[in-house]
């Protein structure tokens, strides 16, 4: 379970980011995306990556008492 953990928070960090530079306009890939320049997909990218970050830490912390 923690490698799996580990591998599903680090995605949704990646995955965040990609949200981030979409909705900010600085990652405009595709040119047809609907998220481009959209601000709300910044505050999606952030939740989802600070998100991820809460799961491997916490599996980080877990891995350690077990």
């Amino acid at each position: 379970m923690g490698t799996i953990g580990s591998v599903i928070g680090l995605l949704m960090v990646i995955l965040g980011l990609i949200w981030i530079g979409q909705g900010s306009g600085y990652f405009p890939y595709p040119a047809s995306s609907f998220m481009i320049a959209q601000t709300i997909w910044m505050l999606w990218g952030s939740i989802l990556a600070a998100a991820g970050i809460a799961v491997m830490v916490i599996i980080s912390r877990l891995r350690r008492r077990g």
